[in-house]
């Protein structure tokens, strides 16, 4: 399959999901989250806040916040800075996403798990994003461990990959946790 129908296939699942649906998935993915070494060992978490059609993060990051150290990607031109999460500095930027604001952007180096959104996945640990490459172009800059979350049907056959692709450690839906690299 290509990218782009790949995507539509996606999105089309997507909107078929109820609300009580959506928690439920998420609950069940971030109780999967939470029980992996990677996540238990790391102080320093990349998350990304959710948008109404990805994988809903805030519970987890209200949950956590007090226990790990969250940061949140903000769009700066074509890449993503990294911040601190606090719940009271985040304001809508680019793409309709809240992001957090101020100036104390982290180097990616100091994180140590970043957990990645992805339109869809495949059981290598290829993912397939929205089509920007914000998501590749951090990656490529990080030793982070990298963990994909989403919904089941988000795990397709196999994903087209390209050079700057970055692959993921680990996978997690609601039903499957697969370790690529361990």
């Amino acid at each position: 399959m290509e990218k782009n129908e790949i995507r539509r296939k996606v999105k089309s699942l997507r909107t078929m999901l109820s609300e009580e649906e959506k928690m439920k998935a998420a609950e069940e993915v971030f109780a999967r989250l939470e029980a992996t070494a990677a996540f238990l060992l790391a102080d320093r978490i990349l998350m990304y806040h959710s948008l109404p059609d990805e994988l809903f993060t805030h519970s987890f990051l209200g949950k956590w916040a007090g226990r790990k150290r969250f940061f949140l990607p903000r769009v700066n031109g074509v890449n993503l800075e990294i911040l601190p999460y606090e719940e009271t500095r985040l304001e809508l930027g680019s793409f309709q996403i809240e992001e957090p604001t101020g100036t104390d952007v982290v180097d990616p180096s100091e994180i140590e798990l970043i957990v990645v959104p992805a339109v869809a996945y495949d059981r290598k640990g290829n993912r397939l994003g929205r089509g920007k490459g914000f998501y590749d172009r951090l990656l490529q800059t990080t030793n982070a461990t990298k963990i994909g979350v989403g919904y089941e049907f988000q795990l397709v056959d196999e994903i087209p990959v390209e050079p700057h692709d970055v692959g993921m450690d680990m996978v997690i839906t609601q039903h499957s946790t697969i370790i690529i690299k361990s």
